[in-house]
């Protein structure tokens, strides 16, 4: 079943992001179309807010099955006191072995935490053991951008077989990456491995997908679907079009083919004319 939402903000990023945040869902559960937006007026006079309607699907409700009559079981017997005491004590012994062991694990992991990730000691270490099982040898350069992502730019020989099909097996190694350094740690730390800024250049090239696809979309008035994509280059394609006027963009389908329908928008125009019925006029 299919639920809209209007939201209105200062500029139409802010007002989509105060409606992910109601929501609770993610831009990729979305489509969003631009109603009205931002004016920024002369010297504050004449100034509007950006309006947009979020459409996202929300499952239907299974209904009930009829209930059945099942027989009573019979009474259980009662255990002896004795047999009580006992079981009760298995029970506490159970609990504190498994508190130690528990104890003893946060311990080991938290000890395999490093105190401060501005060495990148452990990522580098984490890496270079991964990439040396399967026969890679690579040079990293780690840093840091302003939002407090860390970047691992990989380069060297035999690149491809890091970076796979589409980037999967690059995604895969920033997949297990970001599990293994943020273990155990309060605070997360996004990492972001690259090769041969293979990710920069397929970012562009996504870019100009869905500026053309849009351009497919607005000429010949239908939905225009792309190719399955990850949930990393479905982002791309709708930050790419969420500014683009005329269309609106929406994911579908289950993983690993969940892809992107970029769809053109009616005009006010047109959805007048499909709304009212035409009359006929009379001499």
């Amino acid at each position: 079943m299919i639920k809209t939402l209007e939201k209105t903000g200062r500029t139409e990023d802010i007002a989509i992001a105060d409606a992910l945040q109601e929501l609770g869902l993610d831009r990729d559960d979305v489509s969003v179309e631009i109603l009205e937006r931002a004016k920024s007026g002369f010297l504050g006079f004449g100034a509007a807010p950006a309006k947009v309607l979020i459409k996202y699907e929300v499952p239907d409700e299974p209904k009930a099955p009829a209930k059945k009559e099942t027989p009573k079981p019979a009474p259980a017997s009662v255990p002896a006191p004795e047999f009580k005491q006992n079981k009760a004590k298995k029970e506490e012994t159970s609990a504190v072995k498994a508190d130690a062991a528990g104890t003893t694990q946060k311990k080991a992991d938290e000890a395999k935490q490093p105190s401060s990730v501005e060495g990148y000691a452990d990522i580098r270490e984490f890496l270079t053991g991964l990439l040396s099982r399967m026969g890679i040898e690579a040079e990293m350069t780690i840093g840091k951008d302003d939002k407090g992502t860390i970047t691992v730019n990989l380069s060297g020989e035999n690149m491809g077989a890091i970076i796979g099909r589409r980037g999967e097996t690059l995604d895969a190694i920033q997949h297990l990456t970001n599990y293994v350094i943020n273990r155990g740690n309060d605070k997360r730390t996004h990492i972001n491995i690259d090769a041969e800024e293979y990710r920069s250049k397929r970012e562009e090239s996504l870019i100009r997908l869905a500026e053309k696809m849009a351009q497919k979309a607005l000429k010949y008035k239908r939905s225009m679907a792309l190719e399955p994509m990850n949930s990393y280059e479905r982002h791309v394609i709708h930050t790419a079009l969420q500014n683009y006027e005329g269309v609106t963009t929406a994911s579908t389908g289950e993983e690993p083919n969940r892809r992107v329908v970029v769809s053109p928008v009616k005009t006010a125009n047109e959805k007048n004319t499909t709304s009212k019925p035409k009359t006929r006029e009379w001499a």
